[in-house]
Parts: C-alpha cells; structure tokens; sequence
C-alpha cells in the first residue's frame, strides 16, 4: 500500500556557518542589522518537505508518492526520484517557474537561518486527491497555502487517514484555519517550538488536540518526543547519534519513519521510536537524502 505525500519538492543550497550567529547578531542593533556570514563549505543537494519524507520511507521498505510540482529546471529531480524507485504520477512541471529554492546557512551550534522562494511549489494545489484503492494514509506537510488548505480538505472527503504536519508553514495559519486542520486530520506533528505556536493560536493546549485526533506528537530533537493520546502524556527518549554532522532534514526523516509506522499498523509510540532511531542516523550524515539505513536496526 502507498502514502500520498503532499508537500515541496525543492533543491536545498546548504552553507556551514564555522562561528555562531549569536556571537554575530547584536541584539540592540537589531533594528539595523545588517550581517555577512563567510561559508567555506557550500553544497547543492535535493531537498524539500514531500522528496525528504519520500526518500526516508522509500529506505525503510514503504511505497511513497510525492504530490509536489518542479519548475523548468527539475528535470534532474524527477529522474532522481525514478533512480530511486519513487513513482512521480503526482508530480507536474510548471512551465515558466522556478523549483522551489531552499538556502540553509548552519552555525557550529546547529542553529539555522533559511531563505526559501517557493516558486513552482505554488501552483500545487492544482494537484487534486482522490480515493484509492492502494493508498493507506497521506501526510499534508509544509507546502503552498492554498495546497495545505485544499490536500487536506480533499484527503477527509476522500476519508484517507492523513498527518497533518505544518512545519514551518505554520504562521501562515490563523486559529480558525488550524482548528480547521486538526478536525480533518487523523494525526498531528510538530516540533516543540511549532506546538508552542499552535496550541497558542488554536486555544487548544497537547492534551486537548490529541484527544481531538488519534494523537498529537510533539519532537524535542535529542530528547526524542512526546506522544499524546486521548489527553495522556508518554516521552519517547531520543536516540544517541554516532556523531552530529548536519541536522537539516532530520524531522522530514522522523516524518517518514512515522508513515512507515503507521502503515504497519504499529502504535504511535513505537511509530516514534523508530523515527527517532533513523533521527539519529541522518544527523550523521550530510545533507537531507543520503542517509544509509544499513546503520538502522529496526523494531521487530
């Protein structure tokens, strides 16, 4: 069975910042800031929320399909995800735009600042969701507005068990949209600092959320996770890497992990185990889809 993945596909230009951006960001200046960073090390890779979610599952033995758009130059993007055995029927080219562009500059503490252009990423709620026979659940991750809106709406009418995960689309919701998102959805996602701003702009605080939904899960990076059920509290514990070498992309790996899961029937909790398991072995390698399951001892 297949995991429809609503989300970006994009082409991430990734910097590593040697210092870090408190030492160079004064806080009383801010209203003038004005900052160069130098990046010695400077990479190009495939990225965005749906390729990063569908090369995670696709490693772990699940069959996802990616509901994203490339622009005129994304031709090397589709024949990557047909390299790796990802069906792309979801996947449209938009003439006269741009991939969507994500640029990533990492400091030595693993803080982040980002610059992204969505472009052909726009246009991809012109990609409509049906029933099928061979889809189990989907994911609505962080993608256009009007996507978001319209993927999750259409996966409820369809009655398709979806996540929703906002991620860093998040802000462009006000409380009504994002009740909104949480009623249709069957599961909900975020890390800890996107749940803060969610149950402040809902008025709905984890406890209530979950029991709205099947469960809430809420990331704390090394610390593993929380996963809510009908209002009850349970911590995952996170999972020691072998070492931290890139940190972009470890919550689009855990994503995928938790559809896998999911898929499988499995409960949430150990859904979440998982995900922090595969967490712990892409933050040891660079960039978002080059992480080698051979280190991953998955749960029987």
């Amino acid at each position: 069975m297949a995991a429809l993945i609503c989300g970006s596909l994009a082409f991430d230009t990734i910097m590593n910042f040697e210092g870090r951006f408190a030492e160079q960001i004064l806080p009383a200046q801010l209203h003038i800031l004005n900052v160069s960073f130098l990046v010695p090390a400077l990479r190009r890779d495939f990225g965005g929320c749906a390729g990063n979610i569908a090369y995670s599952l696709k490693r772990l033995g699940g069959e996802p399909l990616p509901v994203a758009t490339l622009g005129d130059d994304g031709g090397d993007y589709l024949q990557r995800l047909s390299a790796l055995g990802i069906a792309t029927e979801f996947v449209r080219r938009i003439e006269g735009a741009y991939t969507a562009q994500a640029m990533i500059m990492t400091d030595r503490d693993n803080n982040q600042i980002t610059a992204f252009h969505p472009g052909a990423m726009m246009q991809a709620h012109t990609t409509r969701i049906g029933p099928r026979a061979d889809v189990r659940l989907g994911i609505v991750s962080p993608d256009g507005r009007d996507a978001m809106l319209q993927h999750a709406e259409q996966f409820a009418h369809a009655a398709i068990p979806f996540v929703f995960d906002p991620g860093q689309g998040l802000p462009m919701f006000d409380g009504n949209e994002l009740r909104t998102f949480i009623a249709q959805a069957t599961w909900v996602t975020v890390n800890d600092y996107e749940g803060k701003m969610l149950c402040e702009r809902t008025g709905l605080d984890n406890a209530e959320i979950s029991r709205r939904t099947r469960g809430l899960v809420v990331t704390l990076g090394g610390e593993g996770c929380e996963v809510w059920i009908e209002g009850e509290r349970t911590h995952v514990p996170g999972v020691a890497a072998k070492e931290i070498v890139d940190p972009t992309g470890c919550g689009d790996a855990w994503r995928g992990a938790l559809l896998y899961g999911l898929e499988q029937g499995w409960t949430l909790a150990r859904c979440a185990e998982l995900g922090n398991r595969v967490g712990a072995v892409k933050i040891a390698s660079r960039g978002t889809q080059n992480w080698n399951p051979v280190e991953l001892h998955r749960p029987e």
